[in-house]
């Protein structure tokens, strides 16, 4: 989200894999760090939202094909927000996690209309809070509240994602912030922090720990963190170094409070002028992922890929040519038939 998943497969569909006894990153260990494909997922689901209309746009694969997303309900959106600023970008839609496995999603993210406000004002006086929508059929979406998870010193949240964190038994929930003195700056007329990641959990979205940091990479700024389950405790992140305007991605062999590091390299990035980034397993090809990055000055998300996360490596899609264009910091599901007929009789495409 410059001034702009998460989605994982279920833990049953990740291969078993050796957890390494030391904390730091070793991937020499690994032959594989990737879930099997899963014979039960038959196409994807995504949500987005397009450029200077901040409401959740659906978009549906053609069968099975990770690159052919189609616009849901006559290209109108499914959701638009009723409270807030009337504006939601950078949705994420969480599958349920534990006892709500494939029986809860949510819909999380950024209240922020930017047609009623500037950058520099969402960022010293913007929303605190997050947006979410729940369903459980994909089909629904109620229950529409704004839950404000930062206090008075922080200028904005943004870009929200959230995974479920099994150790805990909850959603980590995370998003962006910039905060300004305590005392002496009511108005943020101030010098702000560097923007950092935060975090907090929760069981429902509706109540939330107090937040704490979760990256924090000061004076850089950091934005729009997506995390992707590898299995075993193992994950990948991939998030925006906000000054530097690229995206890069790290791996944790330790769990989502492991220690992280760049497995190409402690400079390596995978793209320039970009942000966003929306991560998500194949579903017919065991060990490949899609990566979706958002080019902002420029025509909106366009698709990558790897056939070895672990590695770092990743190059744009052959297929990037037949991605729709202008769609903008979302997420995309991976979902069963029943799911797929559900929501394309709901909102035809």
């Amino acid at each position: 989200m410059l001034f702009s998943t998460l989605t994982t497969l279920s833990l049953l569909s990740i291969a078993a894999l050796s957890t390494p006894t030391h904390p730091s990153l070793d991937l020499s260990a690994y032959t594989t760090l990737a879930p099997r494909a899963d014979p039960s997922l038959t196409g994807y689901l995504g949500v987005f939202f397009l450029g200077d209309k901040p409401s959740v746009y659906f978009y549906l694969s053609a069968g099975n094909n990770a690159l052919s997303l189609k616009p849901l309900n006559k290209g109108q959106p499914v959701i638009t927000p009723t409270k807030g600023t009337l504006g939601v970008r950078d949705p994420s839609i969480i599958p349920g996690g534990g006892a709500e496995a494939g029986k809860k999603w949510y819909i999380i993210g950024t209240d922020l209309n930017i047609a009623k406000t500037t950058w520099d004002a969402s960022q010293r006086t913007g929303s605190r809070g997050i947006f979410v929508w729940e369903s459980s059929d994909l089909t629904s979406w109620t229950g529409e509240r704004l839950v404000t998870v930062e206090d008075a010193t922080a200028g904005m949240v943004w870009a929200p994602d959230a995974i479920w964190d099994a150790d805990k038994g909850q959603y980590l929930v995370h998003w962006a912030s910039k905060f300004y003195a305590p005392t002496g700056d009511a108005q943020h007329s101030g010098t702000p922090s560097a923007i950092k990641i935060r975090y907090a959990h929760t069981k429902d979205f509706k109540t939330f720990t107090p937040p704490r940091d979760y990256i924090d990479r000061s004076p850089t700024n950091t934005i729009d963190l997506n995390l992707l389950a590898l299995g075993s405790n193992a994950y990948a992140r991939f998030l925006k170094d906000e000054s530097a305007k690229t995206v890069y991605t790290e791996i944790s062999t330790g769990g989502l409070f492991g220690s992280w590091a760049r497995p190409a390299g402690a400079a390596a990035v995978i793209a320039s002028a970009v942000e966003g980034p929306a991560a998500y397993w194949d579903n017919q090809v065991a060990g490949k992922a899609h990566l979706l990055l958002d080019f902002y000055g420029g025509d909106g998300y366009r698709p990558y890929e790897s056939a070895d996360v672990k590695s770092g490596k990743w190059s744009a899609s052959a297929a990037a040519g037949s991605w729709p264009k202008n769609l903008r910091h979302g997420s995309v599901l991976p979902v069963t038939a029943g799911q797929v007929s559900a929501v394309s009789a709901k909102w035809p495409a």
